[in-house]
């Protein structure tokens, strides 16, 4: 027998059963959005159950906004009749201009969007087969298709003009109208001749990113149409896609013609239809079967450099018994799924597993290999009953956006109404704000966020998973009337208030899948770094971006609002101080933060000598505090309402490559005072040995607290020792009390970390010590604002490079043995028995080996805020 043979039933009893699969196995789903449109048309378009509506005689829940468009009808002959769904393609609509679709939606969530395109020839004289090559097609929030249809879309030629080509996506859609753009390149045309938008359940996929489907297979079974899918899928055969050359052994389809046993909580009809999980391909393994060769195998083009979902159907139609079928799956060498019992206990019983590829190969090819658990001869032997493989679509290109005209209609009509009704809205206006002052009257003294009873180091939020799951997009409407923007795939510059201009802020939510990969499943080996939220953890995404994952584990003090307010912060600020948010994945009750990987870790790291690395230099200490205060100074200054990051700490400053000092962490971070205010009265947070004793004292936070906690980090980064250290009398185990005590006498450079004290200049030193102790000053009024704090910093900087200076005469300065004053033992025993009450440490201490309830008990100088 050939090593490539292969058994199939006959077609007349496959007929059968794929007739009965269709009838019964396609559940009624009935989705909230179901837009069909024939583009181009006059007239409705009926295509098997379903009905196409014409894109021109339809108005309503569906909008063309065309500027320049045609429809556009294919010359006789040039849709074969053979063709299946030939009446969709008769028709086209051409767009010699950007133009969209907007599509309401009833319901947000995840969406199937299918393009049909085929380029017929045309009397109007449209090149349409050149079009396919050059259009483009976008949402809101991302490039679908950038400069041509795909090379391979379901095996389909994107520019033949005999193959229709339907590119699908699953789309997270989060907005009330969708907006899909097709735009012509190269001057030439951009066309559609037909456009679907359908809701799907949400669990369906959960990933962030778009997907586009690249194949989808019933494996061993018979193409199955749309209208045998529940959600209007198009499975093909696996007919010239398998590799007969990898496997010694046969291989036969096989079909079930009963009841499948469909399990809760496992595939449903949604997931795939009957009419691929009762049917299969079956390896058949020989006794002269090669070692090494047992197995199915199967070969599909992609785009090299991508990376891809990839979903295995399985449901056991041929096992006799339960837990007889366990096969191992292979794709591109991967071992992508390990010792997989097809039974489970139960027969006929439907399931899937996921995979997440990171980037494929450059040769552009995916192969999957499917083959018994052990190396052996055993049957059965394996079973594959359909396979999806999904691009994790990442767009790079720049969006265009054409708004609906009734958008622009509605700006003008509100413009007219509000001319007519100025006499009335000024009296009410006057009504509202004597309202206001009243209520803020009232107000005055309470607090804004949360309660001002104190509590004893607990956590402001207990670990729990997220009630009700967000995503950080939206679409920010032109203050105007203009109905075309292009934007970027960027974040608006604040999260405080909408930007005048029009942005598009895509999804950052990533799928624990590609994160449980990219961790190595979370493996401790890859742990860069722990704090109070988790660990921290070095990874590398699919398309090659090392990032830094902090996953927040369940003995975190630090809960769901700092997660939260992490994500909403960040993804409207961008700085080159700032340490960027690259994602987040809340699912399976997780909460894991992605940054842009900063591979010299934090500065406090860096002044302790953590590691093999080496020790900064005076410059890069400068450089990085300076780095980290004009980080800060954004924060403060770039909205109209300044944030306050309440956590600014060595730890909280990070390195990149170039050893650029940038703020991380803002977990903590609340929003400043309004305009008219001069504080915000909240709840004291932040990290011991760093806060501001006036906000502990008051409760009254202002910008003035930053440049306190800063204040702090600078002296940490000359002396490079802890801010609180238990093992020494007080006053010394204190750093701030220590550092204005030499400060105070002229004589700071006594305390100056002996790696460095030969390279500081005596002239940036004193500026310096000035720039420090007025950041450290009791009063917040006098301290200097951060804008005052980073112009200090560049004059010392100056300072530090200029010439003809002399340096001090520095021997062993960090020998706290001769620096030691006198103190009385009664002070001793007072500074290690004094308990200073509640301060909620937040991040808390990530590098120090001492316990919270030693550095409380040495952090005297602060008031006790628990008896307030």
């Amino acid at each position: 027998m050939a090593a490539a043979a292969r058994l199939r039933p006959s077609r007349g009893v496959l007929g059968v059963v794929l007739s009965v699969f269709l009838i019964c196995g396609v559940a009624a789903y009935t989705p909230d959005d179901n837009y069909l449109v024939s583009c181009g048309s006059s007239a409705d378009t009926q295509v098997g159950q379903r009905r196409f509506l014409a894109d021109a005689s339809n108005p309503g829940a569906v909008t063309l906004t065309s500027p320049q468009s045609a429809a556009v009808e294919a010359s006789p002959g040039a849709v074969p009749p053979s063709l299946r769904d030939a009446a969709l393609y008769r028709t086209a609509r051409v767009f010699s201009a950007p133009s969209s679709y907007a599509l309401a939606v009833r319901h947000p969530g995840r969406h199937f969007l299918r393009l049909h395109f085929f380029a017929f020839a045309n009397e109007a004289g449209y090149d349409l087969a050149a079009a396919a090559t050059t259009l483009e097609v976008s949402t809101q929030d991302a490039v679908l298709i950038e400069r041509g249809l795909p090379a391979s879309a379901q095996g389909q030629d994107a520019a033949s003009s005999s193959t229709p080509v339907v590119v699908e996506f699953l789309l997270d859609v989060a907005r009330d109208t969708l907006v899909v753009t097709f735009v012509p390149l190269d001057g030439a045309v951009a066309f559609v001749n037909a456009v679907e938008l359908v809701s799907v359940p949400d669990d369906l996929v959960t990933a962030a990113v778009p997907l586009q489907t690249a194949h989808r297979v019933n494996v061993g079974g018979p193409a199955v149409a749309p209208d045998g899918d529940a959600l209007w899928r198009e499975w093909t055969t696996d007919q010239g896609l398998l590799l007969d050359s990898w496997s010694d052994a046969v291989t036969r389809e096989v079909s079930y013609n009963g009841t499948l046993s469909r399990q809760p909580g496992q595939a449903t009809v949604t997931d795939a239809p009957d009419a691929v999980y009762g049917t299969a391909r079956e390896l058949v393994l020989m006794s002269n079967s090669t070692p090494g060769k047992k197995q199915m195998a199967w070969q599909f083009d992609v785009d090299a450099f991508s990376a891809y979902l990839i979903r295995f159907h399985f449901c056991d139609v041929v096992g006799k018994a339960p837990h007889q079928l366990r096969i191992n799956a292979y794709v591109d060498g991967s071992n992508a799924l390990k010792d997989i019992d097809l039974g489970n206990g139960v027969l006929v019983f439907p399931f899937y597993k996921d995979f997440v590829l990171p980037a494929s190969a450059a040769s552009g090819k995916l192969a999957v290999y499917v083959a018994p658990w052990v190396n052996e001869i055993v049957m059965p032997a394996a079973v594959l009953n359909g396979i999806e493989i999904m691009k994790m679509h990442q767009s790079a290109g720049s969006v265009v956006v054409v708004e609906p005209a009734r958008r622009a209609a509605r700006s003008r009509l509100a413009v007219v109404v509000g001319s007519a009704c100025g006499a009335f809205a000024f009296v009410a206006i006057a009504v509202a704000l004597a309202i206001i002052i009243l209520r803020k009257k009232k107000k005055k003294g309470s607090t804004e966020e949360e309660t001002t009873k104190p509590t004893q180091t607990q956590s402001t939020t207990p670990w729990m998973p997220l009630l009700g799951r967000f995503s950080i997009r939206g679409a920010i409407e032109p203050a105007g009337p203009p109905s075309f923007s292009t934007a970027t795939n960027t974040l608006p510059a604040s999260p405080m208030a909408a930007p005048a201009a029009t942005a598009v802020v895509p999804s950052y939510r990533f799928p624990f899948a590609v994160l449980q990969e990219a961790t190595n499943n979370f493996d401790d080996g890859l742990v860069v770094g722990q704090g109070g939220f988790g660990k921290v953890y070095a990874a590398v995404l699919p398309d090659g971006t090392k990032v830094a994952v902090k996953r927040a584990s369940p003995e975190s003090r630090q809960g769901a609002r700092e997660f939260r307010t992490e994500i909403e912060l960040l993804s409207g600020l961008r700085h080159r101080h700032l340490v960027s948010l690259v994602g987040y994945c809340d699912e399976r009750d997780e909460m894991i933060l992605l940054y842009e990987y900063m591979e010299h870790g934090s500065l406090r790291s860096r002044l302790y000598g953590r590691g093999h690395a080496a020790c900064l230099s005076w410059a890069q200490r400068l450089e990085a505090c300076a780095g980290a205060a004009r980080g800060l100074l954004y924060l403060h200054t770039a909205v109209a309402k300044p944030v306050i990051h309440r956590d600014v700490k060595s730890s909280n400053i990070l390195l990149d490559g170039e050893l650029t000092g940038k703020v991380a962490d803002f977990g903590l971070s609340r929003g400043g005072p309004e305009v008219d205010e001069t504080h915000v009265s909240t709840a004291v947070k932040g990290s011991f040995g760093y806060v501001d004793p006036e906000y502990c004292r008051t409760r009254k936070l202002t910008g003035k607290s930053d440049v306190y906690s800063l204040g702090v980090v600078l002296l940490e980064a000359l002396c490079a020792r802890p801010v609180v250290d238990p093992r020494l009398p007080r006053p010394m185990s204190n750093l701030v009390e220590w550092g204005l005590h030499w400060q105070g006498r002229g004589e700071l450079e006594r305390i100056v970390d002996r790696r460095i004290a030969a390279t500081v200049r005596p002239a940036a030193l004193r500026k310096y010590g000035e720039t420090v102790a007025r950041c450290l000053a009791e009063r917040g009024a006098d301290r200097p604002d951060m804008e005052d704090l980073v112009w200090s910093l560049q004059f010392v900087m100056r300072l530090q490079e200029g010439d003809g200076l002399d340096f001090s005469d520095v021997n062993s300065l960090k020998m706290v043995t001769e620096l030691r004053p006198p103190t009385p033992p009664r002070r001793q025993r007072e500074a290690v028995d004094c308990e200073t009450g509640s301060v909620d440490e937040g991040d808390g201490v990530t590098d120090d080996d001492y316990t919270d309830a030693s550095m409380r008990g040495t952090f005297w100088q602060m008031v006790n805020v628990g008896d307030r």
